[in-house]
């Protein structure tokens, strides 16, 4: 599970960076970079690794 949200975490970020790029979706993908941030602070919080 938590690998599981590292990888759409990553997905996020990726996503986030084309849509900074194209700025043509920015809002929405601002909203998922916030939920991807906030995947990668639960599992640090967890004491999982991260990367």
């Amino acid at each position: 599970m938590g690998n599981l949200l590292y990888i759409v975490a990553v997905i996020l970020i990726i996503a986030w960076v084309i849509g900074f790029v194209g700025y043509s979706v920015g809002g929405i993908i601002h909203i998922l970079l916030v939920i991807a941030i906030i995947a990668i602070l639960l599992q640090v919080i967890q004491g999982r690794r991260v990367l």
